[in-house]
């Protein structure tokens, strides 16, 4: 366990160093968090008016309430998908050896704008079957549901990087993206829970300060403390969360790399790297 966290580690310290090298990276996560609540204000004030959302409330929920949440979770999965392209694309320059730019990483993946729409309507769709077979299914049902979710997180990890670097359409990256899973077994896997592992550990840490700190302003009456002590929480998770995606984004073309070349970059540790993946 404690290798395991050391490993996680380094491949944050890993993955840090490209940022450092290539800081506009970070925009990627920062104009896709705020596209998202664009989108998220977009369907969600003209379904409050419409009464659509009202209706879903109540359990009323007819043919125009699924077309709306499906049309939402293709437009929401673009952007992310949009924009996590052109991050993975620029890192993969990158470790390349080159130098990019956020017009560099805009343009890898408006030139797979097709691909992503389409693998954003794949997505949609099962991400749709799976959330309704989840609400009629008892607490057996949704714990097989949770777990083929996983699995299909899991298969499409490396559909991004196969988009960008062998420019298939999103079926035939699905599939290429589980043929490497497949093939190896370890870091894909391991490597993210790891980032994630460091990043919820360090969130932990933030959530329990700031409680700690609201309790404090509590009990001292102090109003402007809560309010502070809340408004630091918000934004330190929040900063965590861009971090946390702008490393997995970088992490995900290093292991697209080794996986279909066999080769690291001078950022990672080929031991890092290699001994974590485990051959079939």
């Amino acid at each position: 366990m404690f290798q395991r966290l050391t490993n996680s580690w380094e491949l944050v310290k890993a993955s840090w160093t490209v940022l450092r090298a290539d800081k506009e990276l970070l925009l990627f996560p920062v104009i896709s968090a705020i596209a998202s609540l664009f989108v998220v204000a977009t369907f969600a004030v003209p379904a409050i008016l419409a009464g659509v959302a009202d209706s879903a409330l109540a359990g009323d929920v007819g043919i125009l309430s699924y077309l709306v949440a499906f049309l939402f979770y293709i437009v929401l999965y673009f952007v992310t998908f949009f924009f996590n392209t052109a991050l993975v694309g620029a890192a993969m320059i990158r470790l390349e050896g080159g130098d990019p730019t956020v017009q560099d990483g805009l343009r890898i993946a408006w030139e797979h704008v097709g691909p992503i729409l389409g693998y954003a309507a794949i997505a949609a769709t099962v991400g749709m079957i799976l959330r309704a077979l989840s609400e009629k299914s008892g607490a057996l049902g949704r714990l097989v549901i949770s777990l083929i979710g996983f699995v299909w997180n899991i298969a499409t990890f490396l559909v991004v990087p196969v988009l960008v670097m062998e420019k298939v359409g999103p079926v035939d990256g699905i599939k290429r993206s589980a043929e490497l899973l497949k093939r190896t077994w370890g870091e894909q896997i391991a490597g993210n829970f790891g980032i994630g592992t460091v990043f919820g550990l360090i969130s932990f840490v933030v959530i329990m300060v700031g409680i700690g700190g609201i309790v404090l302003g509590a009990m001292v009456s102090s109003t402007w403390l809560i309010v502070l002590m809340v408004l630091l929480m918000v934004v330190a998770l929040i900063g965590l969360g861009l971090f946390s995606s702008a490393l997995s984004g970088v992490f995900t073309a290093a292991v697209y790399r080794y996986a279909t070349t066999g080769e690291t970059s001078s950022y990672f540790d080929p031991m890092l790297i290699k001994g974590s993946f485990k051959q079939k």
